[in-house]
């Protein structure tokens, strides 16, 4: 997972990508960082899925950008359009389905 050092950066990588997931977190999140490995692993399986890791606390106009009340926070997206978010706790189940349906709507 690629890492995020601006909100412009973050924006532009959003834009670029056909499909996006933002992997929202904070270094003291204990949650967030369970959450991470499983995500990463996830992503394995899903090569068409470009995703980036935005350390909140480094950036913290992600917050407004994004509306990010609480973190970790997940946000897909497909050609810069939010297809998909899920807060503080994510069921993998559900992001690997919700995957799986836009990368079979897509043909990727």
């Amino acid at each position: 997972m690629q890492h995020a050092n601006s909100i412009e950066e973050v924006r532009s990588f959003v834009q670029s990508e056909e499909i996006s997931l933002l992997y929202i977190s904070r270094p003291n999140c204990s949650v967030c960082h369970s959450l991470l490995p499983q995500v990463e692993a996830l992503l394995l399986e899903y090569s068409s899925v470009q995703s980036l890791h935005v350390d909140a606390e480094h950036i913290p106009d992600i917050a407004g950008e994004y509306e990010i009340f609480t973190v970790p926070v997940l946000i897909v997206s497909v050609n810069g359009k939010e297809m998909f978010r899920k807060a503080r706790f994510v069921p993998i189940d559900e992001l690997d389905h919700q995957l799986e349906r836009l990368t079979s709507a897509l043909n990727l």
